[in-house]
């Protein structure tokens, strides 16, 4: 019995410590979960505090502006000047490009006010902000966040990267650094500091989510960081800071119906530089041009150049007499390096030629055959019209500019199985809006003369100065129709 009493309380003692050993951990656990828990939120707190450090620092120097322009409904916007957002919705895609049979009669003009943001980047009062947003503006209007009020002098605007440099009359202003892009990282933190929808000073945050991207027609000369920090109209022309609370950008455009789906895209603030210091010295800007068309290279391109990956572009075309023809570029070369750099993609070769100026002497390497050769170019001047040759008077009297069909405008306008020039911009009140001319109609014939690019066009309206006349084909995206425009004989 005593040996059972004592195997008795024996085993009691083991169930009494094992019992002991299971309820602290039990009661570890939830300790150990919490502090887990307080940690994480300590975390998110100290988070915040940065956030809203930045904002605090930032938003002095972030500013209100609106832009009175004159417009008429021939005045649509440029392929290039699409409003905040635009692009991507079809509904208002098919608005501003609603196709009709040409109209011969003149519309009213009236007066649209754009509304956006911008950053100052100067004590004295310059500010930077994008083109679409003041570009051809009567009057614009900067409100700071102490709520005064300036008229702005426009002091430049550059269609081809949607940049845009006001100035306002004052002094002692708060500033904004500007960042180095070239290191931003995907997936850093990003703020967006602006004025949607008129609310100012509107701070959201995001990670910076792509960078590179371009294709979308906003500009001619793309390179965007793409954010999922909440952008929504109004916020165009407003900074992109990184937690430094420097601009690494400046927001130009959403992917969407009209509002924030998490894909805002800004202009980096590296080419913003470019730009603003040409405004700042001139007021216009001028940029490189070598004269090579250029593509990426897909596998079954690759493939056939018996190249053993996609990287760098291929030459499809070597401009006559341009710098390319005169330094021994020929078609099918592939260009891998740029000035000591490797090349990636089209876009990437063709931005950093742009970003340098005319009479700059540039090293490029290419493969031919399977051999490296290094070539090297004085650069040209490239025109506005994005090419070599400037469009001549007579453009000017007919009151309009047409761009290269894209692949990306043919498909979007219907005019895939068709060739031709696409009508970029139209002066109101001009010879060819009276006759009903508006931007997105492709010309596919000038005096019965097939056009192919912005080349063959001012050539063939150069030919038929003399004469005075004009017949133009033309499509409007569901049927074909002829015009004739008249303008004084050379």
């Amino acid at each position: 019995m005593q040996i059972l009493t004592f195997k008795q309380k024996k085993t009691t003692s083991r169930y009494l410590i094992l019992s002991t050993v299971v309820l602290v951990l039990f009661a570890m656990g939830p300790l150990s979960a919490f502090a887990e828990d307080a940690e994480s939120i300590e975390a998110l707190r100290r988070m915040g505090k940065a956030f809203a450090g930045i904002a605090e620092k930032a938003s002095p120097a972030v500013v209100g502006v609106k832009a009175e322009k004159a417009v008429t409904q021939e005045d649509y916007p440029s392929l290039r000047e699409w409003p905040f957002g635009t692009p991507f919705d079809d509904e208002l895609f098919n608005y501003f490009f609603r196709f009709q049979t040409p109209r011969r009669y003149k519309q009213p003009e009236y007066r649209q006010l754009a509304q956006g943001s911008g950053f100052i980047i100067s004590s004295d009062g310059y500010i930077l902000t994008n083109n679409h947003l003041v570009g051809g503006a009567k009057e614009v209007t900067v409100k700071l966040g102490d709520e005064r009020e300036f008229t702005a002098e426009i002091k430049g605007a550059d269609r081809e990267s949607d940049v845009a440099l006001i100035k306002i009359d004052a002094e002692d202003l708060p500033i904004l650094e500007l960042a180095d892009s070239a290191q931003l990282e995907v997936g850093e933190w990003v703020i967006a500091i602006g004025n949607p929808f008129g609310l100012s000073h509107t701070v959201t945050a995001g990670i910076v989510s792509a960078k590179g991207r371009s294709g979308f027609g906003i500009a001619e000369f793309e390179d965007f960081i793409q954010t999922d920090a909440a952008i929504n109209r109004g916020n165009s022309g407003g900074p992109l800071l990184n937690l430094d609370g420097k601009v690494v950008g400046i927001n130009t455009a959403i992917i969407g119906p009209g509002g924030n789906i998490g894909i805002g895209l800004a202009i980096p603030i590296n080419m913003a530089k470019a730009v603003h210091k040409q405004l700042i010295d001139t007021g216009t800007v001028v940029r490189g041009f070598l004269g090579v068309g250029i593509q990426d290279i897909d596998p079954i391109e690759a493939e056939s150049l018996g190249l053993e990956d996609t990287k760098g572009v291929v030459i499809s075309e070597v401009t006559e007499d341009s710098a390319a023809d005169k330094a021994g570029f020929k078609p099918y070369d592939i260009v891998i390096e740029f000035e000591g750099e490797k090349v990636e993609n089209a876009n990437e070769f063709r931005n950093r030629v742009a970003m340098l100026k005319p009479g700059t002497e540039v090293k490029v390497v290419v493969l031919r055959d399977g051999e490296r050769k290094t070539l090297r170019a004085e650069l040209g001047k490239r025109s506005e019209e994005g090419g070599a040759v400037a469009p001549p008077e007579t453009l000017e009297e007919l009151g309009l500019s047409v761009q290269a069909l894209s692949d990306d405008l043919a498909r979007r306008l219907g005019y895939e199985d068709v060739s031709g020039v696409i009508v970029a911009n139209v002066k109101s009140g001009s010879v060819a809006a009276k006759k009903g001319i508006t931007i997105g109609m492709l010309i596919m014939e000038v005096n019965r003369e097939p056009v192919k690019n912005p080349k063959e066009f001012n050539k063939a309206i150069e030919e038929g100065a003399e004469k005075g006349t004009y017949l133009l084909r033309m499509h409007n995206g569901r049927n074909s129709f002829l015009v004739g425009l008249r303008v004084p004989k050379k």
